[in-house]
């Protein structure tokens, strides 16, 4: 019996799919991008059927398997070995994705240049499908990669880009961007959802035939997303994004897929005219250093991953000279400074309604961690009643809507970090001292470290006197 035959309509930019056929595509608005492909459906009544086929492996217990040792090969940039795991494993295929001048070309640039410097002298193959090889190598003279074995392209056809790796065989193969990057073919144009897909799909199959590690430059929409389908993904081994805001120097690279180690490691990388400098200790970047305290003022310790970094929070209370005060809030969450403001309100019994309240962080910061909600609430408590917090104090602790302080995970990291860099009066929730006292050895805590428990923020505002600034 003869099949029907259903016509369907894709757009071969984004992959939207339309029963007839249009001008305009209705996903991505592109015209023309809609053409008719042909697909055969089974009539009606025939069930297909599909007959097994021997495995040529047979399926083991888990308990059988042993447990592989994934090695490893240093990149050459420590922070970035340290976002991976440790190192590049063979054959993985990482993806960087960042907002457009973020920095992502400098990083990998930076990455290939320090690979090609290592013991074993491997050749490394930077093709790029955005800058010509002259444009990428200003930047090359500027940060320093000069290696005689970093070998610059620029292509934008993937059987080229195949034809460069079989010629060089290179150890380490950098593609900026996946983006740029087309296969002949596939119909669609470069970006658009099926090349996408078959271009990553390809380059994947190639650096694990190879066990050749790869780095894939991806880009990332106005909301940090990354552009594309969400498939692409899924057909890398890892997912690293690069962020930064453009009126800072301060760049974060985090983890958020990761197959040969942890999805949650972050690090820092700070911008320079002569490239990306490593940050080895990020909380001095979140943090004031000045001669005497001022009011408005409180550090308290983040967990951005698995890394415990401090963070200054100030805030500013002030008369208002507006009928209705204004509020600004940089750095947090608004919704929740707003609900911590009335916390502290009620707690303090000072008024906030009638007065401009602004909270911020320093540095950039962006803080998201409920564990910072204490000292929000000492910081705009010192700001209304101008009293300093002393250089030595430190807060920790979720502060509810019924002004309980609530407990907050990887405390023992975040007190360690707080003695390390000479914080000795430290608050924390109400239970959680002798958490502190078993995990952490009194050597790592130091000589005059106070660790101090409250239970709710009448308590924590009941100690400012006691923890402010000696005057003079």
């Amino acid at each position: 019996m003869a099949k029907a035959r259903t016509a369907l309509f894709r757009c071969t930019g984004c992959g939207w799919t339309s029963g007839k056929w249009v001008g305009r595509c209705g996903e991505c608005q592109a015209w023309g991008t809609v053409a008719e492909q042909t697909a055969s459906a089974p009539s009606s009544g025939l069930r297909s059927r599909t007959s097994g086929v021997a495995p040529t492996r047979h399926a083991r217990p888990v308990s059988e398997i042993a447990e592989i040792h994934v090695t490893r090969q240093s990149s050459g940039l420590g922070e970035f070995d340290r976002v991976l795991g440790g190192g590049l494993v063979p054959g993985q295929v990482v993806l960087v994705a960042g907002e457009p001048g973020v920095g992502k070309s400098t990083l990998l640039l930076d990455v290939g240049h320090r690979f090609a410097e290592g013991e074993s002298e491997p050749t490394v193959l930077y093709v790029s499908g955005e800058e010509s090889v002259e444009q990428i190598g200003v930047r090359a003279r500027r940060i320093g990669a000069d290696s005689s074995r970093l070998l610059l392209a620029d292509e934008n056809d993937l059987a080229t880009l195949l034809g460069h790796i079989e010629e060089h065989d290179p150890a380490l193969v950098i593609v900026d961007s996946v983006q740029t990057i087309a296969s002949s073919d596939i119909e669609g144009r470069a970006g658009g959802m099926t090349q996408v897909v078959e271009v990553t799909q390809v380059l994947s199959r190639v650096a694990k035939s190879r066990r050749m590690p790869m780095l894939i430059v991806g880009q990332s929409t106005k909301d940090s997303s990354i552009a594309g389908p969400r498939a692409l993904e899924h057909l890398v081994d890892t997912v690293l994004t690069f962020e930064g805001d453009r009126h800072t120097a301060l760049r974060l690279l985090r983890a958020i897929k990761n197959r040969y180690g942890p999805a949650d490691e972050i690090v820092c990388f700070e911008q320079a005219d002569d490239g990306l400098r490593e940050v080895l200790d990020p909380s001095d970047l979140f943090r004031e250093h000045r001669e005497r305290p001022v009011p408005g003022t409180c550090v308290t310790v983040t967990m951005e991953g698995r890394r415990p970094m401090l963070a200054e929070v100030q805030s500013l209370v002030t008369e208002s000279t507006t009928p209705n005060p204004r509020r600004g809030v940089s750095g947090l969450d608004a919704t929740r400074v707003a609900m911590l403001v009335a916390v502290t309100e009620r707690c303090s019994r000072k008024r906030f309604g009638d007065r401009d309240v602004f909270v911020a962080t320093v540095g950039g910061a962006k803080l998201s961690d409920p564990a910072c909600d204490l000292a929000v609430c000492l910081a705009l408590a010192s700001a209304v009643l101008n009293l300093a917090l002393a250089p030595d104090v430190l807060a920790l602790g979720e502060v509810a809507l019924s002004g309980d302080i609530r407990p907050v995970p990887f405390l023992s990291q975040r007190v360690a970090e707080a003695a390390r860099l000479g914080y000795r009066r430290i608050l924390v929730p109400r239970g959680t001292k002798s958490i502190v006292s078993r995990s952490l050895d009194p050597s790592v805590l130091g000589e005059g470290t106070r660790v101090s428990e409250v239970g709710h923020l009448e308590d924590a505002l009941g100690l400012l006197r006691h923890l402010a600034a000696v005057p003079g």
